[in-house]
């Protein structure tokens, strides 16, 4: 049977976890795929940082930026009016030693175009030849093969430069596509190798830039794959380029466009040789509301700001960064250009890679939750996630490859969970019978060795240090006598299942029901070094649920039910006890003989709770309590001093605190057989406080007919 049983287990737990790593690695959630790399990216920048080491970078970054916008002459003025000056600084770029400068930003249109009216002719015509000197820095540039204007491809209408610069630098042979590549979540992670115009493939403005810079043209192998100067470019998407996305403001040395325009109008030819000699430059928009783009550097984007060396202006102070997880279009290409020149895009699995790595990670957590308790097999699967992102994290790093990451780790956890309820309903289906089976007879922690030691309960007891609580509803028996049946079962059910509940939340254990009594432990099966404390306070609990039950409990109304509890601690023997065929895990002592006489005191003092001082002395200053006498119970021979709670230390109410002044008074009084004083006492509170009353006429006899003088102050209690 075990056998057969263990096959089954193998054979599902193996359904699960194929079931699992391959639903998880299909192409239908190709969507969570993309924040594997969100999440490496995010990672390796936490943990790794930048390990490019200090080759310069390839790529550079000439802002329009917010300084641009609020610096003369461009204060004021709108970007279609800046040309004149982008070419000069264009100019002064290319002069510079630059290898190729791209243009991240289009002007679809020129002022010279405009037909609005100003004076006697359009506005375009009287502005005739403003663009004259942009367009001979364009076809300067593009003669020397120095200079790519960006367009965007569209269905409808593409965005192209207009018509003079799309002349000045020979039409397509100078203009390339800036799209980029949207995944599912509408984030960027790769970039377009190639645009089909016309009927042909052509590159990608970041492509045209890195062979331009490397000085070879892109081929595009058999297979479909693409190959620059011997580089294979990898992509598990078709003519893309996965972005290995160490670029932003933080990372590609960023120019201020303002700064540059006022080097050109300085004549320092030497800055622009020293920045720009050899370099590869983006001209694009650096702003905090324009062409911002979310990417998988979305999750550690650091502040975008011209951060470059100077020239002319004096670095503006630094406004206060706000964190955001976009960045500005112009980085994601200045990213692909450096990829492209370093070789260090991104690598990804394929599929079956994938599919293994998920069917792996489902594998390790089915078998963990098969082998361990739930919690546990939830623990040693969040550490093999966490040292597995951590090892993906540094082949991110050093190759860069990126393992998945969404797939694994989801594939794991439904794997982790569908075991945990096959368990459930089917392989732990055992040893549910047995909890279930003995559930109403056992304590849970008696059931729970049973089932780990394999053993069912034999006789035999140990010593222990407990707390025993004994209860009894007041005057049952003429309650009882007025209900019928059902309605007393109703009764009792609602009591019992109420005070048992907050014993056993308090861990405690029951062991009998006797009629409306109850028998319990504190301390045992279980060791609990606090049993006197969480005794005390499941009675206080059970106190105020008795309460409110009688206010609000349909089955009560009109009963108004008040209950005794005794508590006491000491020594027991604790254990199934009983029969060789028939036993209980039970308490037996001294300790619960005088517990039980406790809860029977109360009657004598009209109290509900009693303790002996040996819970007292074992709850230290948790509680505020008021000592009630020394007594005698019965089959006893020492006194033994009996206190009542009052409520948690700090808690009790002003009046519990004056009755309880004034009683201890009049005991101190009582015991000093002071009895004139004691009745002064205890007269004070006599008539709220019931313990006071029955001490006020004690002390009245006696201050009219002295005791002997063996008299000891200790009552001897002959009933139970």
């Amino acid at each position: 049977m075990k056998h057969r049983a263990a096959r089954r287990d193998i054979l599902a737990g193996i359904a699960i976890v194929l079931l699992c790593g391959i639903v998880f690695a299909s192409p239908a959630l190709e969507v969570v795929h993309g924040l594997s790399i969100d999440i490496l990216t995010a990672v390796r920048s936490r943990l790794f940082g930048d390990r490019r080491g200090p080759i310069p970078a390839p790529v550079v970054v000439v802002a329009i930026d917010e300084e641009s916008y609020r610096t003369p002459p461009f204060k004021g003025s709108p970007t279609l009016t800046w040309t004149r000056e982008i070419g000069r600084v264009l100019t002064a770029i290319v002069d510079g030693g630059a290898k190729v400068v791209g243009l991240d930003v289009v002007f679809p249109t020129s002022i010279e175009q405009s037909e609005i009216p100003f004076g006697e002719e359009p506005l375009g015509a009287r502005m005739r030849g403003f663009d004259r000197d942009f367009l001979r820095a364009l076809a300067a540039a593009s003669a020397a093969g120095k200079v790519v204007l960006g367009e965007i491809q569209s269905r409808d209408e593409p965005v192209r430069p207009a018509p003079a610069q799309r002349i000045a630098v020979r039409h397509q042979a100078n203009i390339r596509a800036l799209n980029v590549y949207t995944d599912f979540d509408d984030v960027v992670r790769r970039l377009p190798l190639t645009f089909l115009i016309d009927g042909k493939p052509v590159p990608s403005m970041a492509v045209e830039l890195a062979s331009r810079a490397l000085d070879a043209k892109p081929e595009l192998t058999p297979a479909g794959a693409m190959t620059l100067a011997g580089y294979q470019i990898p992509g598990a998407v078709p003519n893309t380029l996965t972005l290995n996305f160490r670029g932003g403001g933080e990372d590609v040395p960023t120019f201020s466009f303002a700064d540059l325009h006022a080097c050109v109008g300085k004549d320092d030819r030497d800055f622009f040789h020293r920045q720009f000699d050899g370099k590869v430059v983006i001209v694009g928009t650096l702003l905090g509301f324009e062409d911002r783009k979310l990417t998988s550097k979305r999750f550690v984007t650091g502040p975008d700001s011209a951060r470059a060396p100077r020239c002319a202006l004096t670095a503006p102070e630094a406004p206060r960064q706000v964190r955001r997880s976009s960045i500005a279009g112009v980085y994601i290409h200045a990213t692909a250009v450096s990829n492209l020149i370093g070789r260090n895009a991104v690598v990804e699995p394929g599929r079956l890679s994938m599919t293994l790595i998920a069917v792996a990670f489902a594998a390790l957590a089915a078998f963990a939750a098969r082998m361990l308790a739930p919690v546990g097999a939830a623990l040693t699967y969040l550490g093999a996630v966490a040292a597995y992102i951590l090892g993906a994290a540094a082949a991110f790093t050093y190759w860069p490859l990126a393992l998945p990451l969404s797939e694994p780790i989801l594939a794991g956890f439904m794997a982790l969970a569908a075991m945990v309820g096959y368990r459930f309903v089917v392989a732990d289906q055992e040893d549910r019978f047995l909890r279930k089976s003995f559930a109403l007879y056992l304590a849970p922690q008696v059931i729970e060795t049973m089932l780990t030691s394999e053993k069912m309960p034999e006789l035999g007891g140990e010593m222990r240090d407990i707390t025993v609580f004994f209860s009894d509803i007041a005057g049952f028996s003429t309650i009882a006598e007025k209900m019928p049946p059902n309605a007393l079962v109703a009764l009792m059910n609602e009591y019992l299942s109420g005070m048992t509940d907050i014993i056993e939340g308090y861990g405690g254990y029951v062991d009998k029901y006797v009629g409306d009594s109850i028998v319990a432990v504190f301390g045992a099966p279980v060791s609990d070094p606090d049993h006197a404390c969480n005794a005390v306070r499941a009675s206080l609990h059970c106190r105020d649920r008795l309460e409110e039950l009688n206010r609000k409990n349909v089955a009560f109304q009109g009963h108004k039910l008040a209950h005794r509890i005794g508590l006491n601690s000491g020594d027991a023997l604790v254990g199934n006890i009983g029969s060789r065929r028939r036993f209980n895990y039970t308490v037996m002592s001294d300790a619960v003989n005088v517990a039980s006489r406790l809860e029977g005191a109360n009657k004598y003092f009209a109290t509900s709770i009693m303790a002996s001082e040996m819970t007292v002395a074992l709850t230290g200053t948790t509680f505020a309590w008021r000592e009630l006498d020394a007594i005698r119970v019965k089959g006893r021979s020492d006194p033994v001093k009996i206190y009542e709670p009052l409520a948690e230390s700090g808690q009790q109410t002003l009046e519990q605190s004056v009755k309880a002044v004034a009683y201890a008074e009049g005991l101190a009084c009582w015991r000093a057989r002071e009895f004139s004083r004691a009745v002064e006492c205890f007269a004070r509170v006599s008539a709220v406080d019931p313990p006071s009353a029955l001490f006020h006429d004690r002390a009245k006899r006696f201050a009219d007919n002295p005791p002997p003088p063996e008299w000891e102050p200790v009552n001897t209690l002959e009933g139970k």
